[in-house]
């Protein structure tokens, strides 16, 4: 399996300890299938340098879940985002990126203010990616890095551009739907 991680450094070691905790799939190393994908992360940093770090990662012998969007999907994320231990037990965790996670949305998702089938109506928003979420030191060390590409400024601005024009279809897709809930109740 290809995996791409976009970053600011070369990282040809990862490290699954390293990073948030209350993240999607919770603490480990972030990667994603898509190439295109892996550039919608880019960011700038002063005085740094965006790095997309390519590996491959053999699965055999790794304990693999697979999520889709679904009520367990919700669950799962909910639960890490609320800093609940990691209940999977899974070297590698796949499935659909929480749009909140793009878009920063989960504090209205998780304010009270909505019930549980509203806040996995508007998780189901938007298009879908994937990430890979390295669990354990054994998936990591099933990782090997391939190559680094740093991304030019004009690259970057590109990507900006790209999520942009993605965030406001998708604040008007969000938009829409909270005004359905709200007129529902």
């Amino acid at each position: 399996m290809q995996l791409y991680h976009t970053g600011f450094q070369e990282i040809r070691t990862p490290d699954v300890h390293h990073g948030r905790k209350n993240a999607d799939f919770g603490q480990g190393f972030y990667l994603t299938a898509d190439a295109a994908f892996a550039r919608r992360w880019a960011k700038e940093r002063l005085g740094m340098q965006t790095v997309i770090n390519t590996y491959e990662l053999d699965t055999e012998g790794l304990s693999v879940h697979r999520f889709t969007r679904s009520r367990e999907w919700f669950e799962y994320i909910f639960a890490n985002r609320s800093g609940s231990p990691d209940r999977l037990g899974a070297d590698v965790v796949i499935g659909p990126i929480a749009n909140d996670t793009i878009y920063d949305t989960f504090g209205i998702i998780t304010s009270g203010f909505l019930k549980e089938e509203d806040a996995l109506r508007l998780l189901l928003i938007g298009p879908e990616y994937r990430q890979i979420a390295l669990k354990t030191e054994k998936a990591a060390a099933q990782l090997r890095w391939l190559s680094a590409e740093i991304l030019t400024p004009e690259e970057l601005g590109a990507c900006r551009a790209l999520v942009s024009a993605e965030q406001s279809a998708y604040q008007e897709l969000f938009a829409a739907e909270i005004e359905k809930i709200a007129s529902n109740r």
